[in-house]
């Protein structure tokens, strides 16, 4: 089977960005997919110019003795999309949905998916984690991840900022310091 190329994961570029809502009748939905159907999801809401987050990381495999650079969801069967009723219609169009769940803390969901697109930008590598269990909130001090803010949290022996989709209790990590960052509140 071939490799395919990186595609688009958001759209419009700047989706995360917005702090305003532009249309009323558009609200955020979780869009529950069949297995392995999250890319096949969002190149059928790009072409139909549906506002979508497919939150991707690159994973690396070895195939017949050759590395090979994929590109995987962060969470598995899971799409957000930023869509009117009518545009809602177009996801379950696609046979490709199992449920669309609503979010009642639209901003707060924006906010935590805006984070986590910032933590995988900068490539570091990342674990993907299930099951938050709550502890210290924290925020980056300074570099350029400064501001991100998330939980502390201890893995074997290590200290890791998880940055949580707490509507999902999903999220990922990675290795802090303690110098890195500050308490919140």
């Amino acid at each position: 089977m071939p490799i395919l190329k990186e595609e688009p994961f958001l759209f419009p570029p700047d989706l995360l960005e917005r702090t305003e809502i532009e249309l009323l009748e558009r609200k955020w939905h979780v869009l529950y997919t069949k297995p392995r159907h999250e890319k096949s999801v969002a190149r059928q809401l790009l072409a139909q110019n549906v506002p979508f987050y497919l939150p991707l990381v690159r994973k690396k495999s070895y195939y017949r003795g050759r590395t090979v650079t994929s590109h995987v969801p962060v969470f598995s069967s899971y799409v957000f999309t930023f869509a009117s009723d009518d545009e809602k219609l177009i996801a379950w169009e696609t046979n490709r949905i199992v449920s669309v769940i609503d979010i009642s803390d639209q901003e707060r969901l924006r906010c935590e998916l805006q984070a986590l697109q910032r933590l995988i930008g900068f490539e570091a590598p990342l674990t993907i984690e299930s099951r938050i269990v709550p502890g210290q909130q924290v925020r980056i001090k300074s570099g350029s991840m400064a501001g991100i803010e998330g939980t502390v949290i201890k893995r074997r022996g290590e200290r890791r900022l998880l940055v949580t989709v707490n509507f999902l209790q999903r999220g990922v990590s990675i290795a802090i310091d303690d110098f890195m960052v500050e308490p919140i509140g």
